[in-house]
């Protein structure tokens, strides 16, 4: 028979003595030792590096003048091209001015400052005492970081920091939204290029749209006649796209004061979700539903684009339309309320 006193309570005991007593016996390692670091060992390393974090805060004030390049002038874009130069201008220059100065802070702290690690004691809270020692903290950090000695790095440092700020302005001063320029906004939101007698026509080629063109199911992207000779076509074109679609009459909910607002089922609604902006282009045709791919708001067609699941707080603005004598669909007029997002003040 085997030794089987290993499994009794005496030997199980023991054994937990024994593991209790090595657990005992394990002393606190403490820090590592220091390894020095290449540029802590050669000067010109060492210079290497500076060289290096200013180039980086150097880069960053380049990409502010980039951005700055890119908002003045290039101005207002007249054409895709130009818009997409200026939104590639302003976003490159703003990831190169916070990408420049982040990554060159980083390199800093890692090739130049002190990384000697240290424990200290948390001593009681005096005033006198933390202010002292809050001044010498200042001093330290100043002195081991090297911004004195280093005057490309604190020059280009001092420079980036400067200018990193300045697309935030520019960019916080067109966002201004007191309640005079929300008043301005909805003024201009409430203005689009539809008028009484306008031809809806096909975005973007402009060919006019017959009744006669428009089936049970279908739906139209369109943009008023003669859009693409206005003085700014774009924004006028981000107010005024709208969306055609044709249902069976027995399908829509029409209330009284819109009765006149269609012609035969076809109905026209603006493009631009009341949520953000975003264009609303998804036509579910067995649903009667139009999605916004943005934030999923869902708008039900046959109740007059009534909100029905997603975060936008207001119906799309509707277009009456008729037909003219040519049977091309035409506006009665211009929307009755503002296009655009519903956090406007809309009055």
């Amino acid at each position: 028979m085997g030794d089987q006193s290993h499994g009794s309570p005496q030997g199980a005991g023991a054994v937990a003595k024994a593991q209790a007593g090595s657990v005992d016996t394990i002393q606190d390692p403490g820090l590592p030792p220091h390894r020095p670091r290449l540029t802590d060992t050669e000067p010109r390393a060492a210079k290497r590096a500076e060289r290096q974090v200013g180039i980086l805060f150097a880069i960053s004030m380049i990409g502010t003048i980039l951005f700055l390049v890119g908002y003045f002038a290039v101005g207002h874009p007249e054409s895709i091209a130009e818009t997409r130069l200026q939104n590639m201008l302003l976003g490159l220059g703003t990831a190169f001015a916070m990408l420049g100065i982040g990554v060159g802070i980083v390199h800093w702290a890692r090739t130049l400052m002190p990384d000697h690690e240290i424990a200290e004691s948390r001593h009681e809270v005096r005033t006198e005492e933390d202010r002292r020692d809050a001044e010498e903290i200042i001093d330290t950090v100043l002195e081991e970081s090297g911004i004195k000695r280093r005057p490309l790095i604190r020059n280009t440092l001092i420079g980036a920091i400067a200018l990193a700020p300045l697309p935030a302005l520019f960019i916080l001063r067109d966002l201004d939204l007191t309640k005079a320029s929300a008043g301005e906004i909805v003024e201009r939101l409430r203005h689009t290029a539809w008028d009484e007698g306008v031809r809806l026509t096909r975005d973007p080629v402009g060919t006019p749209i017959k009744a006669s063109d428009v089936q049970i199911g279908s739906a139209f992207h369109v943009i008023p006649e003669g859009l693409n000779e206005l003085e700014d076509p774009l924004n006028e074109k981000a107010k005024a796209v709208v969306l055609l679609m044709r249902l069976n009459p027995e399908d829509l909910n029409i209330s009284p004061e819109r009765e006149d607002w269609h012609y035969d089922g076809i109905v026209a609604y603006s493009k631009i979700c009341t949520h953000v902006g975003c264009p609303v282009a998804l036509y579910e045709q067995h649903t009667h539903h139009l999605l916004c791919p943005c934030h999923q708001s869902t708008f039900d067609l046959t109740e007059e684009c009534k909100v029905i699941f997603g975060p936008a707080a207001h119906p799309l603005p509707q277009l009456p339309i008729t037909v003219d004598d040519e049977g091309y669909l035409v506006a009665r007029s211009d929307f009755h309320e503002p296009v655009g997002p519903g956090y406007w003040e809309r009055g």
